[in-house]
């Protein structure tokens, strides 16, 4: 006999997700700052500890001061871990040495555009392009460092802040800027309307930057500890966290660390 063939049975109708629909979500991002001290202060000892701290970190961008190019310094704090980087440079008084921008994977770098400031002095600025299709530009910096001099740490911050004036988007500014938050320095970068990541995360900025507790041969010594070093943001940014970072003497030597200088880090949302 011929088999039934039965009917189809009727498909249910999709069951509606009853979250509600979610926007675009902000990108994260570990951006980071330190002044590498070039390759003084007993450099050969620091490189375990810097290529350990930034294998730990892993920041999606760091700004770096007093890099030697020469030396290789920034690609080689690159290679300290699994995250792949791309560097770019801008130099300040000589080719061989200046500013430097470590973008990691999956963040596309764009071309830099150096500013020239006096006193053999710069700024670099590099567009990043997120993973969420925003962009986000990212800037390196390393003001005048003579202790008496802030009238030219003054001028500096606002040739800087005038030249990033245009700029509407997420806007993040890195660096030593050798002024603590009492001098004009760090009243330009609020008029330009930055805030300190690490002043809006903590409520207020940390005691030192500098010195870091390193003892070298011919280290500097001008000046008293303070707060050198910051991360600015501006425009549509979220800061999470801010913290030291680069702070960890060597296990058996508690005069060796990895700078002259305390790093910074933060966690910030870019929200597009």
């Amino acid at each position: 006999m011929p088999r039934a063939i039965e009917a189809p049975c009727p498909r249910e109708p999709p069951v509606a997700d009853p979250s509600p629909s979610r926007g675009p979500q902000p990108d994260e991002l570990l951006v980071a700052t330190l002044n590498l001290r070039n390759i003084a202060d007993r450099w050969s000892e620091r490189i375990p500890l810097l290529l350990a701290d930034m294998a730990a970190l892993q920041p999606d961008l760091i700004g770096l001061q007093e890099c030697v190019f020469a030396v290789q310094q920034d690609r080689l704090l690159g290679a300290a871990a699994a995250g792949r980087y791309e560097s770019r440079r801008g130099w300040a008084g000589r080719p061989e040495y200046g500013n430097a921008v470590l973008g990691k994977t999956p963040l596309a770098l764009g071309e830099g555009q150096r500013l020239e400031l006096d006193h053999n002095r710069s700024a670099l600025r590099v567009p990043v392009s997120l993973p969420s299709g925003a962009t986000l530009d990212f800037v390196v910096t390393h003001l005048h460092h003579l202790v008496a001099d802030e009238a030219v740490r003054e001028a500096q911050a606002r040739a800087l802040a005038s030249w990033l004036a245009d700029i509407e988007g997420a806007l993040v500014v890195v660096g030593d800027f050798n002024a603590e938050p009492t001098e004009p320095t760090y009243r330009v970068m609020l008029d330009a309307r930055f805030r300190s990541a690490h002043a809006e995360a903590n409520g207020a900025e940390p005691a030192a930057t500098w010195p870091s507790g390193i003892k070298a041969p011919g280290m500097d010594e001008d000046g008293e500890p303070g707060c050198l070093d910051y991360i600015w943001v501006r425009g549509p940014i979220t800061v999470e966290a801010c913290h030291l970072a680069f702070g960890r003497p060597a296990v058996d030597d508690p005069t060796l660390y990895p700078s002259d200088h305390l790093g910074l880090s933060a966690r910030l949302n870019i929200d597009g």
